[in-house]
């Protein structure tokens, strides 16, 4: 609470350094000519005051909890001495959540543990005020030296306005700097944890097996030492929900695009396409529930009266099968998740039909063709590149893609093209490795790191492949 009320307060000072800054700037403007507008002499000045002194803040309150435990533990009282190492944790934890008003652990404490908890309690309070006085007086001090640093500096000749923009521009670059680090830190757990799982499971094992079993064996009679470790049918159900999908939503969502952009009206289009972008702003867990709920009964009644209907016939054993159809199948996930790639790969391609020269259309009904004639053979064959781009694009959304098919599609690997099988995908079982308490030494749950890797790699060459169809698309008319 402190904190905030310190950032609050630091926040407010900065404001009117900048205000009193802007207003000195403007009386100097008055007498000659200024360098930069008053709005960047105080924004330097703000710039000045509150950045240096957020920074130091924040540095030492992220380091001052070490330090502040450190000087808990100097000198315990003898009844603390006396314990084990972990139930001295345990003991101190005790005190800091006592100190800030939260509830302490189950452990009992006699009564000079006790005696000892109340001493611990008032000197992590003492300790915590003083470190915040400390902190809070610097971080003070930095605002006020900065403030007049920069105030004295304020002159008609100085440079503001380079000053500010070199401030922002350390902004973008750290921000730049962060987006990097975290795309490595990403690609290095994935590999590090990977690495650890490629030594226990053989990399050609786990690309080309055919039997997907991540249990430790516990029993000689159980299959393997290590589990089964095959990959193969992940990667076949993830391709055919992402097959079945891509059916669904490449045809509806560039019929859609082509109606929006060279057919409807400008009404009907500022009705339909923002109706239609909706679907993107769905939850994919709401996708599930439409899947789960909706969409596998319905296909299950569907598949079911087909299969009452061939019971008894010729096709006895396909009306058998057909009967026996459940909710869950890789159908279902494939068509909602079509349904929710509609707006994707239509919004993505209205843009691209769009963005197709106007010469050619005219070009192309001044020599008598007709809309649909021009269309395809003019529209469509001109933005095919970026409309591949698109579709690539939503293929790897479709392969990320977890929430859908945990609902709709269930978790048994198989490796099958039968489209009314239960099938689950690389994501769904990367959440089913991860979830709960897992011990991160054994290969099953490493397994999740390979997992992640090969999805990685495989989304990573997908949207590549689509960027350079794009890029190559827009160097076309640029």
């Amino acid at each position: 609470m402190l904190t905030w009320v310190a950032l609050a307060a630091l926040a407010l000072f900065s404001g009117a350094t900048f205000v009193v800054a802007r207003r000195k700037a403007e009386g100097l403007a008055l007498a000659g000519q200024m360098h930069s507008l008053p709005g960047y002499h105080g924004a330097y000045a703000a710039i000045w005051t509150g950045v240096p002194s957020a920074l130091l803040l924040a540095l030492a309150l992220l380091f001052s909890g070490r330090f502040e435990a450190a000087v808990v533990r100097a000198d315990p009282p003898a009844a603390v001495k006396a314990l084990p190492a972990m139930n001295q944790d345990v003991f101190y934890g005790d005190a800091r959540a006592l100190a800030r008003g939260a509830p302490p652990s189950e452990m009992i404490y006699g009564p000079e543990l006790k005696v000892a908890l109340d001493q611990t309690v008032a000197k992590v309070r003492g300790v915590e005020t003083r470190s915040r006085v400390v902190i809070f007086a610097l971080s003070a001090v930095c605002a006020f030296a900065g403030c007049l640093l920069a105030y004295r500096r304020l002159s008609p000749d100085f440079r503001a306005r380079n000053r500010v923009e070199g401030w922002v521009g350390l902004l973008f670059l750290a921000c730049s700097i962060v987006a990097i680090l975290t795309t490595v830190g990403i690609v290095a757990s994935l590999v590090l944890e990977s690495w650890r799982f490629f030594q226990v499971v053989p990399a050609h094992e786990f690309l080309l097996g055919l039997r997907w079993d991540p249990q430790i064996a516990m029993r000689a009679d159980q299959v393997g030492a290590k589990g089964a470790f095959g990959a193969l049918p992940l990667f076949a159900g993830t391709f055919l929900i992402m097959l079945i999908a891509m059916a669904v939503a490449a045809p509806v969502g560039l019929f859609s695009a082509i109606y929006l952009s060279e057919y409807a009206s400008r009404r009907s289009r500022a009705i339909i396409k923002p109706l239609l972008e909706v679907l993107a702003g769905v939850p994919t867990v709401v996708y599930g529930f439409f899947a789960a709920l909706t969409v596998g009964p319905l296909f299950r009644g569907f598949f079911n009266a087909i299969g009452a209907q061939l019971v008894g016939g010729p096709l006895d054993g396909l009306g058998q099968y057909l009967s026996q159809v459940q909710n869950q199948m890789a159908l279902v996930a494939g068509a909602v998740m079509g349904i929710m790639l509609i707006p994707f790969v239509s919004s993505l391609s209205d843009d691209i039909i769009n963005a197709v020269p106007q010469s050619l259309r005219d070009g192309s009904l001044a020599m008598g063709a007709t809309k649909s004639e021009t269309v395809k053979k003019v529209i469509m064959p001109a933005a095919l590149p970026g409309i591949a781009g698109a579709l690539l694009l939503a293929v790897s959304r479709a392969v990320g893609e977890t929430m859908i098919v945990t609902m709709a599609a269930g978790l048994q690997a198989k490796l099958t093209a039968n489209p009314l099988d239960t099938v689950t995908t690389v994501t769904v079982q990367i959440v089913t490795l991860l979830t709960g308490d897992q011990e991160f030494d054994s290969a099953k749950t490493l397994s999740a790191f390979g997992l992640g890797l090969t999805l990685f790699v495989v989304t990573l060459i997908l949207n590549i492949i689509a960027l350079r169809i794009v890029q190559k698309y827009r160097e076309q008319y640029d």
